[in-house]
């Protein structure tokens, strides 16, 4: 699955255009290294999101195409 259609079904960012936004501005990382919104996203990988002056950071437990509001926090873990 696409990185920015990930972190919108996750529910990391609400928007995928605010996905794609961060990847091209560089604030979102997968495995220490600055990512591309179509890069690929698989278990076990990390992503790090820059937002302004705090940072989160999570590890990928499962990738799901679609996902109910309640079980989004199930697809990854907080680091």
């Amino acid at each position: 699955m696409r990185l920015d259609k990930y972190l919108k079904v996750s529910r990391l960012i609400k928007r995928r255009t605010v996905a794609n936004e961060a990847c091209d501005a560089g604030r979102v990382l997968l495995n220490d290294r600055p990512a591309r919104a179509s890069a690929p996203v698989k278990a076990g990988d990390v992503i790090e999101i820059q937002f302004g002056t705090r940072s989160v950071r999570v590890e990928v437990l499962d990738v799901q195409e679609t996902v109910r509001k309640e079980n989004a926090q199930d697809l990854f873990r907080y680091l």
